[in-house]
């Protein structure tokens, strides 16, 4: 995908082995919102994440999947990330999906360096939603990424989507347009940086 300077290249990861789950619903409002405010996206679902082979260390031969995930990471100015909390922390699917980012280590700038990154978080319980924000935010951090001020923690225990995918929590869709705010406007901030490097 094609991006201008105005344009901000923002990528999305969340869902889980459930199509239209509620975390990737979360990721796909944050998203549509982040596009409103002029930036192009791509969203890596969970039937995509179902279908990444498993990271293994020292790989270097990729996968048709791994190369398209490798490649838009590597190409973007800001990433959101949505996992639900799975006892305490991220799901599998989108461990598996950051791990695969190692390939990342030894380009040029490495991993995802000064660059905004989003979570968002769905659990059946807000316990589970706070240990699984602090995890998104640590590997942000390990991948030297920007976490944003704001974190979205949801509590699935509550309707949140309806039958056509359209969020039905007012404060949950706030959260989620202005963590999309959040990565755009610091994409905007750091890509004029690398740009003026």
């Amino acid at each position: 995908m094609s991006k201008s300077e105005d344009a901000p290249f923002i990528v999305g990861l969340g869902g889980s082995t459930r199509p239209g789950s509620s975390t990737e619903r979360a990721v796909r409002l944050s998203l549509d919102a982040a596009e409103a405010l002029g930036a192009t996206t791509q969203l890596f679902d969970g039937p995509f994440l179902c279908a990444l082979p498993h990271y293994g260390a020292g790989t270097t031969v990729h996968t048709p999947e791994q190369h398209a995930l490798i490649d838009a990471v590597s190409r973007c100015d800001g990433i959101i990330v949505g996992s639900p909390g799975y006892h305490g922390s991220i799901s599998g699917l989108i461990k598996n999906a950051l791990d695969t980012l190692e390939a990342l280590s030894k380009t040029t700038p490495v991993y995802l360096d000064n660059r905004a990154f989003g979570c968002i978080v769905t659990a059946y319980g807000w316990q589970a939603c706070g240990t699984t924000l602090v995890t998104l935010r640590t590997i942000a951090h390990a991948l030297r990424a920007w976490p944003t001020p704001l974190g979205v923690t949801i509590n699935a225990a509550l309707p949140l989507f309806d039958e056509e995918g359209r969020c039905v929590d007012d404060s949950a869709a706030a959260q989620l347009k202005l963590v999309a705010a959040q990565t755009v406007e610091f994409a905007r901030k750091s890509s004029a940086l690398r740009r003026a490097a």
